[in-house]
């Protein structure tokens, strides 16, 4: 059973469709990416399953357990992190884990520790006394992630943790989420910054206008973008008759002339199932007199998947 199970999640506000027969299951331990526009769903989803959220019809799942009908039994075992945080005015960093950790039944001395914890494993114990409201934006979101830890849940589901972060604290919010994974906790995040996702996360969903167009692992995503190897040749001059050369051999299906830094360039785009090879390229074109520049292949990753596969349209 996935420890994350949505069946058929439709939410409507009005005649707007936010989510549409979602069906989509994350098993334990993983680390989901959750990819699409804004206006998409992400966020919508990530609520209901925060048991924030009441579907207009369909069936959420966490852990067996119904939302909605089983929020109480929910609750304990989530942590939620939205985009953004809120604190009461003057509070520190100690004194708002503090509060929580009271809100979870965590009491006395089991209480001072577990904040300890959760201080040194954000790497935020030397912030304690700092007011909340005066932490950067990568410390806020640090001591979000810190917050939802404190009852120490199954299931992590993060909303945009990395939006408006500086490169070095996307670097290190996302380093502690791959230790969180270490730890065996199944995380959802949502995200734009699809480099960092293909490093972290070992599953992917791609939703657009509601519906979830594509969920597995990342290989598979870009197996599936991936419509046949495309290479970029560049050569001495001449660009216009080696492109003509190209068309004629078995197993291309397109040939291009862009420009890049200014020069001509040759995109080739060889048929998957063809056999040719693209070690084949270079023989064939330095057999009719043209020099060859540079040949490269182009490397599918998960921008480029996401780029391929989805519309850009939003509910």
């Amino acid at each position: 059973m996935p420890m994350i199970e949505t069946i058929n999640l439709t939410k409507k506000y009005g005649e707007l469709v936010a989510l549409n027969n979602l069906n989509l299951g994350i098993e334990e331990g993983d680390c989901f990416g959750f990819i699409g526009p804004n206006g998409a769903g992400k966020t919508t989803t990530i609520k209901i399953l925060a048991t924030l959220l009441k579907p207009t019809w369909g069936e959420a799942r966490i852990d067996g357990k119904v939302v909605g009908y089983q929020n109480p039994q929910i609750r304990p075992i989530i942590g939620y992190v939205p985009d953004f945080m809120g604190a009461y005015d003057d509070m520190v960093v100690s004194e708002y884990l503090q509060f929580f950790a009271a809100c979870y039944d965590i009491h006395g001395r089991q209480r001072d520790q577990v904040v300890r914890d959760v201080l040194e494993l954000t790497d935020l114990s030397y912030k304690a006394n700092a007011e909340v409201n005066g932490l950067s934006r990568g410390m806020s979101q640090r001591l979000s992630i810190a917050r939802v830890l404190l009852h120490d849940p199954k299931v992590l589901m993060l909303d945009e943790p990395a939006s408006g972060l500086d490169p070095r604290a996307r670097i290190e919010v996302r380093e502690l989420l791959k230790e969180l994974r270490r730890m065996g906790k199944t995380i959802l995040i949502s995200s734009h910054i699809l480099h960092e996702l293909a490093e972290l996360c070992n599953s992917v969903g791609i939703i657009e206008q509601g519906q979830l167009i594509f969920s597995g692992s990342v290989s598979e995503i870009m197996a599936r973008a991936s419509m046949g190897k495309v290479v970029h040749v560049t050569v001495v001059d001449r660009a216009e008759q080696a492109a003509q050369l190209l068309t004629q051999v078995s197993g291309i299906n397109q040939v291009d002339i862009t420009h890049h830094n200014g020069e001509p360039r040759i995109d080739v785009t060889i048929d998957p199932d063809s056999g040719l090879e693209v070690s084949e390229l270079p023989s064939r074109l330095i057999a009719q007199g043209f020099r060859i520049v540079t040949l490269q292949q182009e490397q599918v990753n998960l921008e480029t998947a996401f780029m391929r596969l989805t519309k850009g349209l939003v509910s």
